[in-house]
């Protein structure tokens, strides 16, 4: 089964799994909310990524899709390419697999936090450093 690659942006987590073995960013916080082995070959990880205010998540990618719904507070996607974009609360954002990327908390809120969701290729880490 081929897995379409149309994806959804987003943020990250330190615990068991896929999220042990995930990027080691500085300016972010993040909580597993679960995973589960979906589609044949790939896991689903749903977390929570929190950024403090005026902190950067740091250039990184993922092996597979990323889908974010921000919860709370503003930040600036950048995305290697592409003109940074300003999200609020309520903004969904969508990142294809092995696209470089930064989160930037901004604003004059506390920071943001986010619902993301990752389909990623069992057995790789969520996410990588980029240069």
């Amino acid at each position: 089964m081929k897995l379409s690659i149309t994806c959804v942006s987003a943020i990250f987590v330190a615990a068991t799994g896929p999220m042990a073995s995930s990027t080691a960013q500085e300016g972010i916080k993040r909580t597993p909310l679960g995973t589960m082995d979906f589609p044949p070959g790939y896991q689903t990880v749903k977390g929570i990524a929190e950024i403090p205010k005026d902190a950067c998540s740091g250039r990184h990618t993922h092996p597979g899709i990323e889908t974010t719904y921000i919860l709370e507070g503003e930040l600036t996607l950048k995305i290697d390419g592409q003109p940074d974009q300003h999200l609020k609360a309520g903004d969904p954002l969508q990142i294809p697999a092995g696209t470089v990327h930064d989160a930037c908390a901004t604003g004059s809120s506390g920071g943001s936090k986010a619902l993301t969701v990752h389909v990623i290729e069992k057995g790789k880490p969520l996410g990588s450093p980029a240069p």
